[in-house]
């Protein structure tokens, strides 16, 4: 084409040159005089290029020469350049990040397959019970519960040890108010020598003194001296009706921290009670079937919501004289409005004052075959006479409550404060009458 001739992809003749490239013979191999230059013997152009000998392109035919690498010059390398895209090192935080994270999953793997073996009961093992279910309601013990109850009331209730001649007596008690007065029963302290010790629901003790006791109520206060304590919360025992639940909590037989429960089984029963010698007890009682035992008195009778109402006082038991007594569902409680009273007298004066109706009953001719409670005696200026009563008057009713012994006028006539106003129904010849009187406290 055009006089130009193209061969098998390298074109080495140059546009008007000859046939044969200057340096090179016809055969193609270079001549022996050395390698080609730019110009011949004849100053004509050489028909390579200035730079053939270079030319990675050149004849293939030209010989390779091989080129050593020289020793590099110490301090002459580059400085070596990091790739930023490249992978680094893994920083301390990561590898512990990594450790923890790799431990906590081999942790609950290992868990897991403990807990299935386990439930398997390793190969084929039995397996014990059903799938639990979810909890149910008594279990969950909210507040209301007879257990939310206990939680929160046990730490007001402490036990009273009291040393005397005889050796030591111990019962229970509550805390009655934050700066330690402790309410229990006389019983208890009785026969002391004024010191006693208290233990307190962690297990921990204080020394504590005796503060003041009334006998015929059979209550006593002691106090400790210690910060920080928790009184009890005060119900309402004139509220209480037949029927109501409740617990009754204190160191029975030494086994402190105790709770039973049951409910009202009466009120207003008519006790009294004492040792040999000793001062006669009366007070119209709370009755409960709630197991109390020896080691009981003193401690709190309290209502479905935790409120104390009665002070756990005695029992009933079908033992012989002299044989110890234990329960048969038959306990007695001192109702806590009469236990408050007497308490706030003993610390105000260090005595309780005595509520009395002015009027003496019992002695001859005060049978009455259990229709009514016939007076004796009245005092000239006693409220008995205020209200128009007198002697051989027989007394029915008390506020509703039927008499029937002489010991059922004195008991629930203590019950009351002095002040109260009580309706009597009483028996004059073959009439009925109602009177109102007030009620008073005794000259002691």
């Amino acid at each position: 084409m055009g006089g130009h001739r193209v061969t098998d992809g390298w074109n080495w003749r140059q546009p008007g040159a000859s046939g044969t490239p200057a340096g090179q013979s016809a055969t193609g191999h270079p001549p022996a005089g050395g390698p080609a230059t730019s110009q011949d013997s004849g100053g004509a152009a050489s028909p390579w290029w200035s730079d053939a000998l270079a030319d990675p392109w050149r004849d293939p035919l030209a010989p390779a020469a091989v080129v050593l690498p020289v020793a590099p010059v110490a301090g002459s390398e580059p400085e070596p350049v990091v790739d930023p895209d490249a992978a680094g090192r893994p920083k301390l935080q990561q590898l512990l990040l990594i450790s923890l994270v790799t431990a906590l999953l081999a942790g609950a793997l290992g868990g897991a397959l403990g807990y299935a073996f386990a439930i398997r009961g390793g190969a084929g093992g039995t397996v014990l019970g059903a799938v639990p279910g979810a909890a149910p309601t008594l279990a969950q013990r909210p507040p209301e519960s007879l257990a939310g109850v206990a939680e929160r009331v046990l730490p007001s209730v402490v036990t009273v040890r009291v040393a005397g001649l005889g050796g030591t007596s111990e019962g229970s008690g509550f805390i009655a108010s934050a700066d330690g007065h402790v309410i229990t029963n006389d019983h208890v302290v009785a026969g002391g020598t004024g010191k006693a010790s208290v233990i307190f629901n962690d297990g921990s003790s204080a020394a504590a003194t005796v503060v003041g006791q009334d006998a015929e109520s059979d209550i006593a206060v002691i106090k400790v001296s210690r910060t920080g304590l928790r009184p009890v919360e005060f119900g309402d025992s004139d509220a209480l009706a037949v029927g109501d639940p409740v617990l009754a909590m204190g160191s029975p037989l030494s086994l402190a921290n105790t709770v039973t429960a049951g409910i009202v089984s009466a009120l207003d029963r008519t006790m009294h009670a004492g040792e040999p010698g000793g001062p006669t007890r009366y007070y119209a009682a709370i009755q409960t079937d709630a197991a109390v035992n020896h080691g009981n008195s003193g401690g709190p009778l309290v209502d479905a919501a935790g409120r104390v109402i009665g002070v756990n006082s005695t029992i009933k038991s079908l033992v012989a004289e002299g044989q110890e007594a234990g329960n048969i569902g038959l306990a007695f409680a001192i109702p806590i409005n009469q236990a408050k009273r007497i308490t706030q007298d003993i610390i105000g004066t260090g005595k309780a004052r005595r509520t009395v109706i002015g009027a003496q009953v019992g002695g001859p001719g005060s049978n009455t075959n259990g229709a009514g409670v016939r007076l004796a005696t009245v005092e000239a200026s006693g409220p008995a006479a205020g209200a128009g009563l007198r002697a051989g008057d027989v007394i029915l009713k008390l506020n509703g409550r039927p008499m029937t012994e002489p010991t059922d006028l004195i008991a629930l006539v203590r019950k009351y404060a002095p002040g109260s106003v009580v309706t009597v129904e009483y028996r004059r010849g073959s009439t009925r009458q109602n009177a109102s009187v007030t009620l008073a406290a005794d000259a002691k």
